[in-house]
Protein backbone atom coordinates (compact mmCIF):
# COMPACT_ATOMS: atom_id res chain seq x y z
CA UNK A 1 0.00 0.00 0.00
CA UNK A 2 1.73 3.33 -1.37
CA UNK A 3 0.22 6.87 0.07
CA UNK A 4 0.42 9.66 -2.40
CA UNK A 5 4.07 11.18 -2.06
CA UNK A 6 5.40 7.15 -2.46
CA UNK A 7 2.73 6.99 -5.33
CA UNK A 8 4.29 9.94 -7.46
CA UNK A 9 7.65 8.85 -6.00
CA UNK A 10 7.82 5.54 -7.59
CA UNK A 11 5.56 6.98 -11.17
CA UNK A 12 9.04 9.45 -11.13
CA UNK A 13 11.37 6.73 -10.79
CA UNK A 14 9.47 4.69 -13.52
CA UNK A 15 10.57 7.63 -15.97
CA UNK A 16 13.99 7.52 -14.57
CA UNK A 17 14.13 3.83 -15.52
CA UNK A 18 13.11 4.56 -19.16
CA UNK A 19 15.32 7.17 -19.92
CA UNK A 20 18.23 5.01 -17.98
CA UNK A 21 17.44 2.30 -20.61
CA UNK A 22 17.06 4.60 -23.38
CA UNK A 23 20.88 5.95 -22.65
CA UNK A 24 22.00 1.94 -21.84
CA UNK A 25 20.43 0.86 -25.32
CA UNK A 26 22.27 3.85 -27.19
CA UNK A 27 25.36 2.90 -25.60
CA UNK A 28 24.85 -0.98 -26.59
CA UNK A 29 24.22 0.27 -29.95
CA UNK A 30 27.32 2.04 -30.13
CA UNK A 31 29.58 -0.69 -28.52
CA UNK A 32 27.64 -3.48 -31.24
CA UNK A 33 29.19 -0.67 -33.92
CA UNK A 34 32.06 -0.50 -32.62
CA UNK A 35 32.94 -4.42 -32.08
CA UNK A 36 31.68 -5.04 -35.78
CA UNK A 37 34.53 -2.64 -36.59
CA UNK A 38 37.06 -4.09 -34.68
CA UNK A 39 36.16 -7.15 -36.15
CA UNK A 40 36.40 -6.61 -39.67
CA UNK A 41 39.90 -4.84 -39.12
CA UNK A 42 40.97 -8.09 -37.44
CA UNK A 43 39.62 -10.33 -39.96
CA UNK A 44 41.72 -7.54 -42.67
CA UNK A 45 44.75 -7.73 -40.90
CA UNK A 46 44.57 -11.52 -40.73
CA UNK A 47 43.95 -11.75 -44.62
CA UNK A 48 46.90 -9.31 -44.82
CA UNK A 49 49.31 -11.88 -42.47
CA UNK A 50 48.35 -14.46 -45.22
CA UNK A 51 48.94 -12.35 -48.18
CA UNK A 52 51.62 -12.75 -50.63
CA UNK A 53 53.78 -9.94 -52.11
CA UNK A 54 51.55 -8.73 -55.01
CA UNK A 55 48.49 -10.85 -54.20
CA UNK A 56 45.20 -8.77 -55.24
CA UNK A 57 42.90 -8.42 -51.56
CA UNK A 58 40.25 -6.54 -50.86
CA UNK A 59 40.12 -3.08 -48.60
CA UNK A 60 37.37 -2.82 -46.53
CA UNK A 61 36.74 0.66 -46.51
CA UNK A 62 33.25 0.90 -44.71
CA UNK A 63 29.66 0.92 -45.66
CA UNK A 64 30.40 -2.57 -46.78
CA UNK A 65 32.32 -1.26 -49.00
CA UNK A 66 35.46 -2.51 -50.93
CA UNK A 67 38.59 -0.82 -52.62
CA UNK A 68 40.57 -3.85 -54.66
CA UNK A 69 44.42 -3.44 -54.11
CA UNK A 70 47.37 -5.47 -54.27
CA UNK A 71 49.29 -6.17 -51.04
CA UNK A 72 52.59 -4.78 -50.85
CA UNK A 73 54.13 -7.72 -48.59
CA UNK A 74 55.34 -5.38 -45.73
CA UNK A 75 53.87 -7.01 -42.79
CA UNK A 76 53.46 -3.78 -41.27
CA UNK A 77 49.61 -1.68 -40.64
CA UNK A 78 48.77 1.89 -39.67
CA UNK A 79 46.97 1.09 -36.15
CA UNK A 80 44.24 3.57 -34.43
CA UNK A 81 45.13 3.02 -30.99
CA UNK A 82 42.91 5.89 -29.77
CA UNK A 83 42.56 9.54 -29.43
CA UNK A 84 43.17 10.07 -32.70
CA UNK A 85 46.57 9.01 -32.69
CA UNK A 86 47.87 6.12 -35.31
CA UNK A 87 51.53 3.19 -34.97
CA UNK A 88 52.52 1.17 -37.29
CA UNK A 89 52.98 -2.45 -36.09
CA UNK A 90 53.44 -5.31 -37.38
CA UNK A 91 50.56 -7.13 -38.71
CA UNK A 92 50.95 -9.86 -35.45
CA UNK A 93 50.82 -7.08 -33.03
CA UNK A 94 48.17 -5.64 -34.84
CA UNK A 95 46.02 -8.89 -35.03
CA UNK A 96 46.79 -9.06 -31.00
CA UNK A 97 45.62 -5.50 -30.56
CA UNK A 98 42.16 -5.89 -32.57
CA UNK A 99 41.90 -9.16 -30.48
CA UNK A 100 42.53 -7.27 -27.06
CA UNK A 101 39.49 -4.73 -28.42
CA UNK A 102 36.89 -7.28 -29.26
CA UNK A 103 37.58 -9.00 -25.55
CA UNK A 104 37.16 -5.35 -23.84
CA UNK A 105 34.46 -4.80 -25.96
CA UNK A 106 32.55 -7.89 -25.88
CA UNK A 107 32.91 -7.54 -22.10
CA UNK A 108 31.36 -4.03 -22.13
CA UNK A 109 28.45 -4.93 -24.25
CA UNK A 110 27.95 -7.76 -22.19
CA UNK A 111 27.88 -5.81 -18.53
CA UNK A 112 25.36 -3.03 -20.26
CA UNK A 113 23.31 -6.46 -21.34
CA UNK A 114 23.50 -6.76 -17.91
CA UNK A 115 22.55 -3.54 -16.67
CA UNK A 116 19.61 -3.44 -18.97
CA UNK A 117 18.56 -6.37 -17.75
CA UNK A 118 18.66 -5.42 -14.40
CA UNK A 119 17.53 -2.16 -14.85
CA UNK A 120 14.15 -3.61 -16.52
CA UNK A 121 13.83 -5.94 -13.61
CA UNK A 122 13.57 -3.17 -11.83
CA UNK A 123 11.15 -1.23 -13.90
CA UNK A 124 8.83 -4.03 -14.14
CA UNK A 125 8.49 -4.65 -10.48
CA UNK A 126 7.83 -1.17 -9.77
CA UNK A 127 5.14 -0.63 -12.62
CA UNK A 128 3.35 -3.82 -11.43
CA UNK A 129 3.47 -2.32 -7.85
CA UNK A 130 2.03 0.70 -9.02
CA UNK A 131 -0.26 -0.93 -11.32
CA UNK A 132 -1.83 -2.67 -7.91
CA UNK A 133 -2.12 0.63 -6.20
CA UNK A 134 -3.85 1.82 -9.12
CA UNK A 135 -6.18 -1.09 -8.57
CA UNK A 136 -6.50 -0.85 -4.71
CA UNK A 137 -7.66 2.70 -5.38
CA UNK A 138 -10.52 2.03 -7.55
CA UNK A 139 -12.05 -0.33 -5.86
Amino acid sequence: MMNDDELRQALSLLDVYKAQLEALAGQGQILQMSLEETLRARETMKAMLTAKDGDEILIPVGASSFVPAKAAGSGKAIVGVGNRMSVEKNLDEAVKFFDEGVNELSEALKKVGESINEMEMNARNLSMAVQQEYQRRQQ
